[in-house]
């Protein structure tokens, strides 16, 4: 017999804006983190994390971002330099990198270089203008498909992704595997807390005739 834990029900419509954001980042979760770079339309590059990402789908390929501009509507630089150029990378954050893209958390004025704050060594794009972080094990080189206005300073943008970088030891060419160990990527957690991806299982989905097959066998040893 299955016992069923309680649960609370919170009414979002009865919640302040950080209250549901509280619950949303505590349920969500582990979330993948993108480290995006940019360049501003006179050239000045730019990097800040988001955890309120994803790929969305294959064909085409699209990865999603949620930004969060300034309360009076003005666009933070990330959002700005998409508007601008319709470019940026977006980067998979390992645990090795976890320091240096909490530096590019930090809210300085447009007038700082993130990825000079932070150490991070780059190159310039292949396929875009913004710039790849060497210490990242991949890159997504997006250009943006659809920006979709959900609130006065909220907003989600779509890339396309043309084009990715793998860390060559974290992937064989031949097969396309890669490597989640390798990868070690880190995913964000509610508050302050992040997740690492070390423990890992694998799970195969049946077919419906397996699923049938294993019905059958386990009604026939209870009978």
């Amino acid at each position: 017999m299955t016992h069923h834990k309680q649960h609370t029900h919170f009414d979002f419509a009865k919640l302040t804006e950080r209250e549901r954001y509280k619950i949303l980042i505590g349920t969500v979760i582990p979330r993948p983190i993108a480290l995006v770079t940019t360049v501003s339309k006179d050239g000045k590059p730019n990097a800040r994390p988001f955890s309120f990402f994803n790929v969305l789908t294959h064909d085409p390929a699209i990865v999603a971002i949620g930004v969060e501009n300034y309360s009076d509507m003005r666009f933070k630089d990330t959002a700005r330099n998409i508007r601008e150029t319709g470019e940026f990378t977006v980067h998979i954050c390992d645990d090795a990198l976890v320091d240096q893209m909490e530096v590019c958390a930090i809210k300085f004025g447009p007038e700082v270089d993130e990825l000079s704050e932070a150490g991070l060594v780059t190159v310039p794009g292949q396929m875009v203008r913004s710039p790849r972080i060497l210490a990242a094990p991949a890159a997504l080189e997006c250009r943006r498909h659809t920006t979709l206005q959900v609130g006065p300073a909220r907003e989600i943008i779509l890339g396309e992704v043309l084009g990715v970088h793998v860390r060559s030891d974290a992937v064989n060419p031949a097969n396309l595997h890669i490597d989640q160990q390798r990868m070690d990527a880190v995913g964000r957690m509610g508050s302050h807390t992040y997740a690492r991806t070390r423990d890992q299982f694998d799970i195969k989905t049946l077919t419906k005739e397996e699923w049938a097959l294993r019905q059958q066998l386990s009604n026939a040893a209870t009978a």
